[in-house]
C-alpha cells in the first residue's frame, strides 16, 4: 500500500497534515522525529513530509533527522520548521526574524510548474514562524514569496525536495489542499486508493491471522468507537467474539434496549447484557464528590467486566476502540503520553487476565471511523450520536446519585434530545444534554406553591472537545424544551440554559 509518512516535530497541526492527505484518499501515518533512518527506509514511503514545530534550529537540543534521508530518492516536503531544518541541514542559512510572522499573508508564485501547478497567484496563506530563510541551500530555487518572507517556498527539482514557510494543511491557507494534492499526486505519483472498503478487507485478514482459533472479548459502551470495533471484529471472527455490555443504571433513556436490539438483530453478535444498576447505586450512595464518583464507577466496571470475562472459556484477546489520535499522542515528539485511553481503564485487565490487546481502529481518525461504520451498515443514529461520558448520568446528576434523581434527569434529558433532533440541530451540535442541579427553587404551578428541582440545559460546539463554545439555540426551541420538561417531568419547576464556553468552564458539569 502506498503511503506518505509525516515526521512529527511537535507542531499543533501535525495530525491535520495526515488528515488532509487521507481526505485525498492516500494513506498517511505520523511517526516521531526520533524514528531511525532504517525505520524510515524500511517503510518505503511514496513521500515524506517534515512537520512544523515550536523549536528553533539554533537551539542546543533542536529536533533533527539524519541527512541520509535526502539521498533516498523519495520526494520530501518540509513545512515551517521542516523547511528551516532542510535549509539548515543542506547548507543554507536560517536567521532569527526581527519580527515573528503569524497569521495571514499573500503568496506570490514565482514558479507554477510543479508544487504550485494550477494554484492561483495572490492567494492567502497562513504563517506561523520566528525564524526565516536568508540563503537557500545549493541546488534550490525560489518558487514563491510573500511581502515578509522572500523565500516562502523553495525547491530542489532534481532531488524532489520542496519546502514551505507557511502551513498548507490549515483551512486559512486558501489553496492548501491543492498544494498538498500536487505534492502527493504529481510529485510523489500516488494513486487515490485509500478508502474504507479496502481498509475493511485488510483489517479482517489481519484480525483472522492474529486471533486464530482463540476467542475475543469486547467491552461495549454503545458509543461509536466500541460499536464499530465490535461489528468489525465480528465480521472477521464471528461467534468467537463476545461483547459485554454493563448496564450501570447511569444510561440515557432506552439506551440499553437500543444497543441490545441493534447488535443482536442487525448483526447477530453474541452479546451479554449485565444489569448492575443496583450494584452501582449502592456503591454511589451518599457520594457527592465528582472524582470519587468517577473512581467508584471505573473500579466497579472493571470488577464486573472481569467477573463476566472469566466465564468465557478460551478468551485470549481484549478488543478495544483505540483511535489514531490516541496512538499519535503516545508516540508524539511532544512527549509520551502515560497511557492510551481505555474504556473505564479496561486496559488494567490485560495483565490480571493475561489478555492480549487488539485495536482494529488504531489507524483511523474519528471521521474515518464513522465512514467505516457506514460501510459496515451501522445505523447513523449510532454513528453520529453525541459523546457520552464513561460515568454516564452520574456526573450530570450534580451531587448525590439516587434512583429518584436519575429518573428525573433521564426524562428531562430525553426531552432535550427529542426537541433538538426535531428542530434539525442534532447533527450540527457536538454535544447537548440535561443536568440536574443539587438545589431546589420556589415556583408556582396552578394555584400551589412548589419547591422543586432545577434542570440546566447544555449545548456546545467543538472540534475535539478540548475547547468548546456554547450553542445559540433559538429561543423558540428553548421555550419548547422548558415547557415540556416542566409539564412532563414530575419534580422540576425551573429550567436554565448554560451559556459558558470552555474555557473557563468544562463541557460536563462534573
Amino acid at each position: 500500500m502506498q503511503e506518505i509518512i509525516v515526521i512529527d516535530f511537535g507542531s499543533q497541526y501535525t495530525q491535520l497534515i495526515a488528515r488532509r492527505i487521507r481526505e485525498l484518499k492516500v494513506y498517511s501515518e505520523i511517526i516521531p522525529c526520533t524514528a531511525s533512518f532504517s525505520e524510515i527506509e524500511e517503510r518505503k514511503p511514496q513521500g515524506i513530509i517534515l512537520s512544523g514545530g515550536p523549536a528553533s534550529v539554533f537551539e542546543k537540543d533542536a529536533p533533527s533527522i539524519e541527512k541520509r534521508i535526502f539521498n533516498l530518492g523519495i520526494p520530501i516536503l518540509g513545512i515551517c520548521y521542516g523547511m528551516q531544518l532542510i535549509t539548515h541541514l543542506l547548507g543554507g542559512k536560517v536567521s532569527k526574524a526581527k519580527k515573528r510572522e503569524y497569521g495571514k499573508a499573500i503568496l506570490k508564485i514565482d514558479d507554477n510548474s510543479t508544487l504550485f501547478s494550477d494554484v492561483k497567484d495572490n492567494s492567502v496563506v497562513w504563517m506561523s514562524h520566528g525564524d526565516k530563510i536568508i540563503e537557500m541551500p545549493k541546488g534550490f530555487h525560489r518558487i514563491a514569496h510573500t511581502e515578509n518572507s522572500p523565500y516562502a517556498a523553495i525547491a530542489d527539482f532534481q532531488r524532489k525536495i520542496f519546502a514551505l514557510q507557511f502551513h498548507p494543511e490549515v483551512a486559512h491557507t486558501e489553496e492548501g489542499k491543492k498544494i498538498l494534492s500536487n505534492f502527493i499526486f504529481k510529485i510523489c505519483d500516488c494513486k487515490p486508493s485509500w478508502n474504507m472498503h479496502s481498509f475493511i478487507k485488510t483489517a479482517i485478514e489481519d484480525l483472522r491471522e492474529k486471533v486464530g482459533k482463540h476467542k475475543v472479548v469486547c467491552a461495549l459502551s454503545g458509543g461509536v468507537d466500541s460499536t464499530v470495533t465490535a461489528v468489525l471484529v465480528h465480521k472477521a471472527i464471528g461467534d468467537a467474539l463476545t461483547c459485554i455490555f454493563v448496564d450501570n443504571g447511569l444510561l440515557r433513556a432506552g439506551e440499553r434496549e437500543k444497543v441490545e436490539k441493534m447488535l443482536k438483530e442487525n448483526f447477530h453478535i453474541n452479546l451479554r447484557v449485565i444489569d448492575a444498576s443496583d450494584r452501582f447505586l449502592r456503591r454511589l450512595k451518599g457520594v457527592r464528590d465528582p472524582e470519587r464518583k468517577r473512581k467508584i464507577i471505573g473500579r466497579e466496571f472493571i470488577k464486573i467486566f472481569e467477573e463476566e470475562a472469566k466465564k468465557i472459556r478460551g478468551v485470549k484477546f481484549l478488543a478495544q476502540g483505540t483511535l489514531y489520535p490516541d496512538v499519535i499522542e503516545s508516540v508524539s515528539f511532544k512527549g509520551p503520553s502515560a497511557t492510551i485511553k481505555s474504556h473505564h481503564n479496561v486496559g488494567g485487565l490485560l495483565k490480571r487476565m493475561k489478555l492480549k490487546l487488539i485495536e482494529p481502529l488504531r489507524e483511523l481518525f474519528k471521521d474515518e471511523v464513522r465512514q467505516l461504520g457506514k460501510e459496515l451498515g451501522i445505523p447513523e443514529e449510532i454513528l453520529y450520536r453525541h459523546p457520552f461520558p464513561g460515568p454516564g448520568l452520574a456526573i450530570r446528576c450534580v451531587g448525590e446519585v439516587t434512583g429518584e434523581r436519575l429518573e428525573i434527569l433521564r426524562q428531562a434529558d430525553k426531552i432535550v434530545l427529542e426537541e433538538i433532533k426535531k428542530a434539525g440541530f442534532y447533527r450540527n451540535i457536538w454535544q447537548s444534554f440535561a443536568v440536574l442541579l443539587p438545589i431546589r427553587t420556589v415556583g408556582v404551578m396552578g394555584d400551589e406553591r412548589t419547591y422543586e428541582h432545577v434542570i440546566a440545559i447544555r449545548a456546545v460546539n467543538s472540534i475535539d472537545g478540548m475547547t468548546a463554545d456554547w450553542v445559540k439555540l433559538p429561543h423558540e426551541l428553548l421555550e419548547r424544551v422548558s415547557n415540556r420538561i416542566i409539564n412532563e417531568v414530575k419534580g422540576v419547576n425551573r429550567v436554565v440554559y448554560d451559556i459558558t464556553s470552555k474555557p473557563p468552564g468544562t463541557i460536563e458539569w462534573e
